[in-house]
């Protein structure tokens, strides 16, 4: 069993984030400031999704508590299956689970098409938050968490919500 911190986890991600980004720059020859500001919001999107979606929302002596990993657990698969569970299994905290689950991916919907000009329809970002999110709930299999197909539900809804909303706001604008 291993455990980790987000701080642990934010530092992994950062500078796996900067090495990529610099040999990026280094292939290319060549560092265009407005993409990495535009990359830094996908860099955003990924360091906060990370602390709601591996560590629990509750502070343990006030801190986020540690991500527990066990790969011995990996063959366990715990895994709901059942689509829109918390529709008939009202347990405490679902509410916030939905919206949560909705609102963290907006953002992606939103940002994702500013950064890759290949996402430039509402499916194509829905279908890249689909994929996304199916990397996450994977991602989560050695861990002592759920995955849940609930959260690929939510959060691609999340995805396509932000998604309309950037590419209403794009086609107003361009009127």
């Amino acid at each position: 069993m291993y455990e980790i911190s987000y701080l642990q986890m934010f530092v992994f991600i950062t500078v796996c984030w900067i090495i990529f980004r610099v040999a990026h720059a280094i292939i290319k020859k060549e560092v265009k400031w407005k993409r990495e500001l535009q990359l830094l919001l996908v860099y955003i999107c990924i360091v906060v999704i990370a602390r709601y979606i591996y560590f629990p929302r509750e502070l343990v002596n006030g801190k986020i508590a540690l991500l527990k990993v066990d790969f011995s657990k990996i063959l366990e698969f715990n895994i709901n299956w059942r689509a829109l569970t918390f529709l008939w299994e009202r347990y405490d905290g679902w509410k916030g689970n939905v919206i949560g689950n909705i609102s963290m991916f907006i953002p992606v919907g939103i940002v994702w098409p500013v950064c890759f000009k290949e996402l430039n329809s509402i499916s194509k970002v829905t279908l890249a938050g689909f994929v996304y999110t199916l990397l996450i709930e994977i991602s989560q299999l050695p861990l002592e968490r759920v995955t849940d197909v609930d959260d690929l539900i939510l959060n691609t809804t999340g995805t396509f919500i932000g998604a309309l909303i950037y590419f209403s706001i794009k086609k107003i604008r361009n009127k």
